[in-house]
């Protein structure tokens, strides 16, 4: 068995005295882990971090092995955001997430599209956070989970969507939402309007509402809970005051 594609690196485990299991998200293999013989050697070791992209090629003598990767560096992001510690710390939570919540060798393309974008902009304070939510509200959709920001659940209103229920996923209006309004949540308007503007205040409310679905609807279920890598993210943003 043998395929060779792009792939960025979300994990690296030691193995042994100088060799590595990686694991990797590609757009048509999925997150798939595969060893590195030499992975820990002065020579990978700097291409072999999160975030970083790689060409791979995979082999194995059957579909169902580990199997061995040979990589070469393609994108060095980790190195570009290494003096950036809220960018490190959005990597490192969207790497960790991708582990967490995609099953091993599940094909999601539009995930990994959309990681890319995600990586690209690490280095725009101004954009990346945002980009951050939408990334994790696509990863919901791609999962299955996804939240139905289209229109008012008990209305049909497609204006002025304030709230998100938390037992449906479904978008309430400011009027639906006024006798419920502390049992629903936030809802920050660039989620379901591209051309909304945005706040300190959105960023926290969609990392909060994109937090929740993936704690009960993804991970929970898989006896899982959110990385160490994404609460430590909210904290880093809160205490910089940038939600």
């Amino acid at each position: 068995m043998e395929w060779s594609g792009k792939g960025i690196v979300l994990a690296v485990r030691p193995h042994g005295e100088t060799s590595a299991i990686v694991d990797l998200l590609t757009e048509e293999h999925g997150r798939h882990a595969g060893l590195v013989r030499g992975g820990r050697s002065r020579t990978l070791r700097p291409v072999l971090q999160p975030g970083n992209s790689v060409s791979a090629t995979w082999r194995a003598r059957l579909a169902d092995h580990l199997g061995n990767y040979t990589v070469e560096a393609d994108a060095h992001r980790a190195g570009l955001v290494m003096d950036d510690s809220l960018a490190l710390a959005g990597l490192n939570s969207a790497c960790a997430l991708a582990c967490q919540a995609l099953p091993e060798r599940e094909k999601h393309a539009p995930v990994y599209r959309a990681f890319e974008v995600l990586l690209d902009a690490m280095d725009d304070a101004e954009i990346w956070p945002a980009l951050y939510v939408r990334w994790e509200a696509g990863l919901l959709k791609d999962l299955g989970y996804g939240l139905d920001l289209s229109k008012c659940a008990a209305t049909g209103e497609t204006q002025d969507l304030t709230h998100v229920s938390p037992r449906t996923g479904r978008a309430v209006s400011r009027e639906a939402a006024e006798p419920y309004i502390d049992k629903l949540l936030p809802l920050p308007a660039f989620l379901y309007n591209p051309e909304a503007g945005y706040g300190l205040g959105d960023i926290a409310s969609g990392l909060a509402l994109t937090g929740f679905f993936l704690q009960r609807r993804v991970l929970w279920p898989i006896d899982r809970d959110l990385p160490d890598a994404r609460v430590r993210l909210v904290r880093a943003l809160t205490d910089a005051g940038r939600i």
